[in-house]
């Protein structure tokens, strides 16, 4: 369909030479090659030192203040347990109290 010789690419250069100008050419060539940096990156995704690098995999110290932060969750799940049996024990007693008292007109 299009067989890119020697005469196409001069053209092409000269018609993106006139539409970017000498002066922002090589600002556009460097932000092309950024983004093409960085869609390679995210293609291959990342490797395990890049993601230590970047905070996106565990290190020993993040391992240490998840299971330091988990802890008073446990703590709090534990006294969520003991209210909810709290409320349930309350609820049978005041069932039980109102089911053994006959209505009484107020």
């Amino acid at each position: 369909m299009f067989d890119p010789s020697a005469p196409h690419i001069i053209i092409l250069m000269i018609v993106v030479l006139l539409l970017f100008g000498s002066r922002r050419l090589p600002g556009a060539a460097k932000s092309l090659g950024q983004s093409m940096h960085i869609f390679k990156k995210s293609v291959a995704g990342l490797t395990p030192e890049e993601e230590q690098e970047f905070g996106f995999a565990p290190t020993p110290t993040n391992v240490t203040q998840a299971l330091s932060a988990t802890q008073p969750v446990t703590e709090q799940q534990s006294q969520l347990e003991d209210l909810q049996r709290q409320v349930q024990e309350l609820q049978k007693q005041t069932a039980t109290g109102n089911a053994g008292q006959t209505s009484q007109p107020l």
